[in-house]
């Protein structure tokens, strides 16, 4: 019988936490990150202070719009990349429910 595999809100925004901090640790990810937002770091500190859940989803559309970033931040917290994925749509306002074998 198959399970239903989901993420909670609460560990959908500790990964993407763990996602910017992750971006914070590379400053060519970050500058990239930065570039692309339009945002400066007093921003990013405060919404992240702030677990702004668009905030939070926008990070981690950043990490999954490159192949090489997703797979390395996965592997970096231990996570399939399919849970970053689920961690995105649940910050982003969407249902996830994967059935897994």
């Amino acid at each position: 019988m198959a399970r239903v595999n989901r993420i909670d809100p609460q560990a959908a925004e500790q990964l993407a936490i763990q996602a910017l901090d992750y971006l914070a640790g590379d400053p060519d990810q970050l500058g990239r990150f930065l570039a692309l937002t339009g945002l400066g770091p007093e921003t990013i500190r405060a919404a992240a202070t702030a677990h702004d859940s668009q905030f939070l989803a926008a990070v981690l559309d950043h990490i999954a719009g490159d192949d090489g970033l997703l797979t390395a931040f996965a592997a970096h917290v231990q996570v399939a990349p399919t849970r970053v994925m689920q961690a995105r749509a649940v910050l982003g306002g969407q249902d996830w429910e994967r059935e897994t074998p």
